[in-house]
């Protein structure tokens, strides 16, 4: 473990700007939710102190655990919070990190150079919707101190409990309050996602969780997380079920005045770009001025060498940023001194220093490679060449959907049953497999609101294809046409014409490999309306059950056990529907479109890298992974029809 000297950091580094109040009484304004989301930005805001001090480069371990009874414990090997009584409140100096909101040694540069977290809210807000907090701090006076909150209040004073092993640290442990929180059951696998994230983000900090709710009985699940290789193992890990261009990524690391960056690259043979970027460990999902710094610099560093070694001709034009960008695998990582982020969630950076930093930094570092690694630089170059060609053909074939009109919302296609009510918070757009079912559908829907798409067979698996096949797919076609947001650099969610998407596909083989075609499509090419939760999966039964004047749809096996121990097996009428055509227009209706009656599923996606890495695995070339998830995932299918 790591140990190392204060540096400047000491009672007076802690720096108060206000105090803790109305934290409990509007909970919401500090973690944004008491649903399962804020009870888990607890366990962040405590991990992040620890985050911290790894990077000021004086903790290289953390542990976390869950406890039995839903506390949780956050264990690292940093310089602990300091004991000393602050010079300003006349109170040690751990009770007013706890207990002021805005108190921390994130406001003190000689403290911290680079931090992360809510700036020093965390700590204090986690204090006060606790139950109970209590921290043992090992300080480097060689004792041990502790002191309990109940609910943000001191319950005792901070003592010295006994002595330490010549190691300094903090630990934590705190029982998230049930009078504020909605639920108090922590997930383990979100708390693992982030955990993985921190440890790639910080080369060398070895992140432990631990679960031991079920301990009592023997299980203890326990995952470490500590990557030597930093963002290189990051960009592995995404692309390990795909086929990268070159073995080894592409590693950046700078420090300047305006921060750090580290930037790692790697190119595969797919169509789809995906570029992470963080500043200061926070995943910043909306992108800013380190994004915007590294797509400048690739798109201008790839066409400066491609025109210098004569790969671009004179009288061709110049790769654009989506054709260098095809295929790419990249993590940006910055640390500001500084960080300004835009916006409530604070998900995209600001500061316009950092643009010219990235910029000059991948640039001058790029140049040098292509010319060091001119074989490694031909693959990138021939990459966005066939992206090129690609993206004109694209080109060719959206100007010829358009003079048909196809992409506007003018020339409908003809197979759309459309809706009469133009009013996108009412109106539901219901897509279909089949001629039968649409059938059904069209008869039993609501035509005030209800629009239906019947699609004919599979479509095109988008997985495999690029944009130019993509626009060439007839039922694709259709698709875009009727949502009306057009795709990739035509997209404008303004222009959705329902507000509900439903996928509505039969119970059976063949139905979920055209649902995870749809899903597929909508993931690459319209993640907007997965984000804003337009996309919707309906839940036709399985079974009609009849007996006497009693009828009871059952939506899958397990469902039918508990009706047929209820009702008895003796003298019943059992319909198994392997197709929503068999189905009458009623039926369905009263089944799967009747929205006082109806189950849908909201489609969402919380961890974008997981789906990225779902999609190529389902849809992907490689038969191994798949046959793997298939053999992980299998025991999991409740209605399997072979």
């Amino acid at each position: 473990m790591a140990n190392k000297i204060n540096g400047n950091y000491g009672a007076e580094n802690i720096q108060v700007l206000e105090g803790l109040e109305a934290v409990r009484k509007r909970p919401g304004m500090y973690i944004g939710t008491t649903g399962i989301e804020g009870l888990h930005h607890l366990v962040h805001e405590v991990i992040d102190n620890s985050i911290d001090e790894a990077m000021a480069g004086y903790c290289d371990e953390i542990l976390v655990s869950i406890n039995p009874g839903n506390s949780v414990t956050v264990v690292d090997n940093g310089r602990g919070i300091p004991v000393e009584m602050h010079p300003k409140m006349n109170r040690p100096t751990v009770e007013v990190v706890l207990t002021v909101l805005h108190a921390g040694g994130k406001f003190s540069s000689d403290a911290y150079k680079v931090s992360g977290g809510l700036h020093g809210v965390g700590i204090s807000v986690v204090n006060a919707l606790s139950e109970w907090l209590e921290v043992e701090i090992k300080w480097s006076d060689g004792n041990l101190y502790r002191q309990r909150y109940r609910r943000g209040v001191p319950e005792t004073e901070l003592e010295i409990v006994g002595k330490t092993d010549g190691r300094t640290g903090t630990r934590i442990t705190f029982k998230a309050d049930e009078e504020i929180f909605d639920e108090v059951n922590y997930n383990y696998d979100v708390l693992a996602k982030r955990f993985r994230e921190l440890a790639f983000l910080n080369r060398g900090v070895k992140i432990i969780l631990e679960d031991r709710r079920q301990e009592a009985e023997g299980q203890v699940r326990r995952d470490e997380y500590c990557y030597e290789g930093g963002i290189v193992s990051f960009v592995k890990y995404i692309n390990r079920n795909k086929n990268p261009l070159f073995p080894e990524p592409l590693y950046i690391e700078e420090k300047g005045d305006d921060g750090e960056v580290e930037i790692a690259i790697q190119y595969n043979d797919g169509y789809q770009e995906n570029i992470l970027t963080f500043a200061n460990n926070i995943n910043t999902h909306e992108g800013g001025t380190h994004l915007s710094g590294f797509k400048s610099a690739l798109t201008r560093t790839i066409n400066d060498y491609a025109r210098s070694k004569g790969l671009i001709k004179d009288d061709e034009e110049n790769f654009t940023g989506e054709d260098v960008r095809e295929g790419i695998t990249a993590i940006v990582s910055v640390k500001v001194f500084e960080p300004q982020f835009e916006g409530q969630t604070k998900t995209k950076l600001g500061n316009s220093e950092i643009r010219g930093f990235v910029d000059s930094t991948l640039s001058k570092w790029l140049n040098q490679f292509f010319e060091e690694n001119p074989k490694v630089a031909r693959i990138i170059v021939e990459k966005a060449r066939n992206a090129a060609r690609a993206r004109n053909a694209a080109r060719k074939a959206r100007e010829l959907v358009r003079r048909k009109n196809a992409l506007s919302n003018t020339a409908l296609p003809g197979k759309l049953a459309d809706c009469s009510s133009r009013d996108n918070s009412l109106t539901e757009l219901y897509i279909v497999e089949g001629d039968s079912a649409g059938g059904s559908a069209k008869q039993g829907r609501d035509r005030n609101f209800q629009a239906i798409l019947p699609l004919k067979g599979k479509i095109l698996n988008v997985e495999k294809a690029r944009i130019n096949k993509v626009l060439s797919n007839d039922e694709i076609r259709a698709l875009i046409t009727a949502i009306g947001t057009g795709i990739g650099e035509d997209f404008d969610i303004e222009k959705v014409r329902y507000g509900k998407i439903i996928i509505m596909t039969d119970a059976d083989v063949d139905g979920a490999h055209i649902r995870t075609l749809l899903l597929t499509f909508f993931y690459r090419y319209m993640p907007e309306l997965i984000r804003e939760g337009y996309i919707y999966i309906a839940q036709p039964p399985l079974y009609r059950v009849k007996k006497g004047n009693r009828e009871e749809y059952v939506y899958d096996d397990r469902a039918l056990e508990v009706l047929l121990d209820e009702i008895g097996r003796d003298g019943i009428t059992l319909q198994r529907y392997k197709g929503l055509g068999e189905m009458n227009p009623e039926q369905l209706w009263d089944t799967t479109m009747n929205p006082e009656q109806r189950t849908i599923l909201q489609v969402t996606v919380e961890d974008a890298i997981a789906a990225d890495e779902t999609f190529t695995i389902l849809m992907g070339d490689k038969v191994l992974p798949r046959r793997q998830f298939i053999l992980k995932h299998g025991h999991e299918v409740r209605n399997l029809d072979i």
